[in-house]
């Protein structure tokens, strides 16, 4: 028998925010902006990691030399067409069944979290776009640069947690749209693990790393915690 939910952790891209793959083609024209071609097939796979961490997966994929300063100088790039899209893109907006879902979870105790990949600077803009910190929709959120190791290492979660006074990990659930969420789901421990896929994956391709469950839209996560 699960233990009762007490916090439950959403990724953001894919997961609660509409991502209509502005974090690829950033990453893609990041890259370009360097001289360096990369598909966007190849960039799609890492969406969830660490961003610098995915800039040199990817540089070593389409074996580039791995130099601090040029990983330094995409992720700079990356983060500034981010911010700029976040702030302004009239395309922004919370995912379908987002706001509501959190509205529902929270009406049984259950404290909100975010966490993602992006590194603060970026996140605290689209906390700010969403207002979800102001009006106390999420009541904790981290990006992977406040931390030591981003995904799939639990440290996002367990700092969650902590904040949060929470030490059972069966009391947390994790949500998120990619391999690299339910990975850190699972070294976290947490008790539930949920992917969904209106973010980067199908369900076939999240099918092998073997979440709890599969869903096609937040709306369905209530039932399941109940």
């Amino acid at each position: 028998m699960r233990k009762p939910v007490k916090l439950a952790v959403f990724d953001i891209a894919g997961t609660t925010v509409l991502d209509l793959n502005a974090v690829g083609k950033a990453f893609v024209k990041a890259f370009e902006l360097k001289k360096l071609a990369v598909p966007l097939e190849m960039v799609n796979p890492l969406m969830g990691y660490e961003k610098t961490l995915a800039i040199r997966m990817i540089l070593k994929k389409i074996g580039v030399e791995i130099q601090d300063s040029l990983v330094t100088e995409i992720h700079e790039a990356f983060e500034e067409e981010m911010v700029n899209y976040y702030a302004y893109s009239p395309e922004v907006s919370a995912m379908p069944s987002a706001e509501k879902v959190m509205r529902l979870l929270k009406e049984k105790d259950i404290r909100i979290a975010l966490n993602t990949g992006f590194s603060k600077l970026i996140t605290d803009v689209i906390m700010e776009r969403l207002l979800w910190s102001k009006s106390g929709l999420v009541d904790d959120y981290i990006s992977s640069d406040e931390v030591e190791n981003g995904r799939p290492d639990p440290s996002m979660i367990n700092t969650l947690m902590a904040r949060a006074g929470i030490s059972d990990p069966e009391e947390v659930i994790k949500i998120g749209d990619t391999e690299v969420d339910i990975n850190e789901g699972r070294n976290a421990r947490c008790g539930m693990v949920i992917a969904v896929t209106t973010g980067a994956f199908s369900k076939e391709g999240l099918e092998p790393y073997h979440p709890d469950f599969i869903i096609d839209d937040l709306s369905d996560l209530p039932a399941l915690i109940n």
